[in-house]
């Protein structure tokens, strides 16, 4: 059974990972967000009673 042979599918195996560790991770690490998070405020705005009535 040729399946059983291990010498092409463990160089495609050690040759992907290859791949996977060391030209993806520099692609993703190197993405940078637009946007700065701002800190907000840590008072609570103060809340107002709800009048309606229950019906």
């Amino acid at each position: 059974m040729p399946q059983l042979n291990p010498s092409p599918w463990f160089g495609i195996l050690l040759f992907s990972w290859l791949i996977f560790l060391t030209i993806i991770p520099p692609k993703v690490l190197a993405h940078n967000f637009p946007n700065e998070p701002t800190s907000q405020s840590t008072e609570t705005p103060p809340s107002a009673p709800w009048t309606w009535p229950w019906h």
